[in-house]
């Protein structure tokens, strides 16, 4: 399989890294506009091969991976479109999706996201394992083609991440929760922090784990995190907002001394992020179940994100076509009993005849 990867940071190094650790025969072709980043990704050998443009990296591509700051992918997921060939998989690592997935209707591409990353970033920080056990979303459209999807899902499977399919206006409302409000929360506390220092005229005391782990990912990139708050704008304000009514409630009860107001609100704090940790590491044994759909664009799609919907993890997927092209059968491998039944339920109530295959 040959892979370009276009624009070679922390994502997009950790990409190559991965698939040439991981995919059998993988060979991984490489461009960045920055001629110093590219040639950083050579020295420290995560390419196979280096691209002097776009098309020379899209040369007999299989895969393409667009890795750059989210308010230039859509120039440069059209520019990869164009120079691919017609079975060519295009997809981006945008942390946010809406913008992104609404400027193409191309059934070639189907927008991504890994969630991984770190406060660090460029090509000297790729790591072959920053996306083992991680969630990586995607968007596909309606006119997304199946089999490149599934092409795209069975390689984010080698990389060892867990493919969540998912909708971009969904996408981005629960990043804007889980990744977005983070970051917003980060830069507020440290100049908060900086700010009463300056105004008592203290020096920094030490700072325990609480500041330091709140404050972890303050100040990063200018050049990615701009064009993310820009993007999803109106869903980080939101909940922002949210986030603001939720402290002032705090506040109140403080102010009103109600300590079993507080020793609520903490308790179901620590219940809240239990819940949350164990639906992360929800397991279970591997059901199979085939599905009996009509061959026609946007099926993966539709049932896929249906499932990403109800909470269903696709483990693996694979698609056969009917020998006259008319039909097929989607064999989904799911994780876990209940997401088993629940994926059984959702297949039905798409109206898609369902096997449990025991």
């Amino acid at each position: 399989m040959r892979i370009a990867i276009l624009g070679v940071g922390l994502i997009g190094g950790s990409i190559a890294l991965a698939a040439r650790d991981r995919v059998e025969g993988a060979e991984v072709v490489g461009f960045d506009a920055d001629p110093e980043a590219l040639a950083a990704a050579r020295g420290r050998g995560v390419l196979d091969l280096g691209a002097r443009s776009v098309g020379e990296a899209l040369e007999g591509a299989e895969v393409c991976f667009v890795c750059a700051p989210v308010g230039v992918i859509p120039d440069l997921v059209a520019e990869a479109l164009a120079e691919a060939r017609e079975d060519c998989v295009v997809t981006d690592v945008g942390s946010t999706k809406r913008l992104i997935v609404a400027s193409t209707d191309d059934e070639r591409f189907v927008g991504g996201h890994p969630v991984a990353g770190a406060e660090t970033a460029g090509v000297d920080h790729a790591r072959g394992d920053l996306f083992e056990g991680a969630a990586w979303y995607l968007t596909p459209g309606e006119r997304s083609s199946g089999l490149l999807y599934e092409r795209l899902h069975r390689l984010i499977v080698a990389l060892r991440a867990r493919p969540v399919a998912i909708d971009a206006e969904t996408h981005d409302r629960l990043l804007a929760t889980v990744s977005h409000v983070p970051h917003v929360l980060a830069n507020v506390l440290v100049s908060q922090a900086a700010q009463a220092l300056s105004d008592e005229g203290e020096a920094l005391p030490r700072t325990g784990p609480s500041f330091r782990d709140a404050t972890r990912v303050a100040g990063a990139s200018t050049r990615v995190w701009s064009d993310v708050y820009a993007t999803n704008a109106e869903a980080i304000a939101a909940e922002i907002d949210e986030t603001i009514e939720r402290l002032h409630d705090v506040a109140t009860a403080l102010r009103a001394g109600d300590a079993g107001a507080i020793d609520t609100w903490n308790d179901a704090a620590g219940d809240d992020r239990r819940r949350l940790l164990e639906a992360e590491l929800t397991g279970g044994p591997v059901h199979e179940l085939r599905v009996s759909v009509p061959n026609r664009p946007g099926i993966v799609a539709q049932v896929a994100l249906s499932l990403g919907r109800a909470g269903v993890n696709i483990t693996d997927l694979s698609l056969a076509p009917a020998p006259d092209m008319r039909s097929g059968a989607m064999t989904l491998w799911v994780s876990g009993d209940e997401a088993a039944a629940r994926a059984e339920h959702q297949i039905g109530q798409l109206g898609f005849p369902v096997a449990h295959v025991a």
